[in-house]
């Protein structure tokens, strides 16, 4: 009887970290997805010598689609990238051509970033594309995480497993690694100044970092982000490439 009931016990524990485990991340969409959003940004590229430094400007829709354009520097400036599904186009003012990247050049890497193409595709809601299972309890930078893992449930997606921090509070990832079905890190991101933004939690600084590149990785600092606002369609054409 004893040993029934122990074995109760682990069972209806394993149930509850289960169940506990979709929550967390049922409430890390809600925080970190939106109808759509418009962020104005600064990318800081620490390479092996040299600090770029690179201002933009993204309006995004659902997961579907996203426009983005470089204002500074110079030599960047009026540079757009365009997102429709699962198609990527870029416009280049130097040569006034637009080419869609595809394939194996999604794997590339943005303006020397530690960020690649497919990083910025990427932007579906987590429990869409992984199952995640609570395996401990950390702390990250003074705040109580669980720390989750998340195993890819569909073919399509950069990264087939994830290990990621999550805020016990705010419901918001405070570290993430991503890995290969192989299980080598591929990349690690530390999110930093978390600030609570109309009605939802939403880290304001990030830390990318390609583990098989060398740097000393790439600030995203988002200087401004404002959600579900009234965007203009025509934004979200090839058209709006040239303009």
């Amino acid at each position: 009887m004893k040993h029934l009931t122990i074995i109760l016990g682990v069972l209806l524990t394993l149930g509850v970290s289960a169940q506990t485990a979709d929550e967390i991340l049922d409430l890390v969409d809600k925080n970190m997805s939106s109808d759509n959003r418009i962020i104005e940004s600064t990318m800081i590229i620490h390479g092996k010598r040299v600090s770029r430094t690179i201002t933009l400007k993204s309006w995004s829709v659902g997961n579907e689609q996203a426009f983005t354009e470089y204002l500074s520097p110079a030599r960047e400036q009026g540079t757009k990238m365009l997102k429709i599904e699962n198609q990527l186009w870029i416009y280049s003012p130097s040569t006034d051509r637009t080419i869609q990247i595809a394939g194996h050049m999604l794997r590339q890497s943005v303006m020397g970033s530690d960020l690649s193409y497919e990083d910025m595709m990427e932007d579906r809601e987590l429990k869409e594309v992984y199952n995640a299972e609570v395996i401990d309890e950390e702390t990250v930078d003074e705040r109580n995480t669980w720390v989750l893992e998340l195993t890819a449930k569909v073919a399509d997606v950069a990264y087939y497993s994830r290990k990621t921090w999550i805020d016990q509070e705010r419901f918001v990832p405070l570290r993430e690694e991503l890995y290969a079905k192989s299980g080598q890190l591929l990349k690690r991101t530390d999110l930093k100044d978390v600030k609570q933004i109309q009605g939802r939690w939403f880290p304001m600084k990030m830390v990318f970092k390609d583990m098989l590149k060398d740097g000393d990785g790439t600030e995203y600092l988002i200087t401004s982000i404002q959600f579900n606002q009234q965007i203009p369609e025509y934004i979200f054409t090839k058209a709006a490439l040239k303009q």
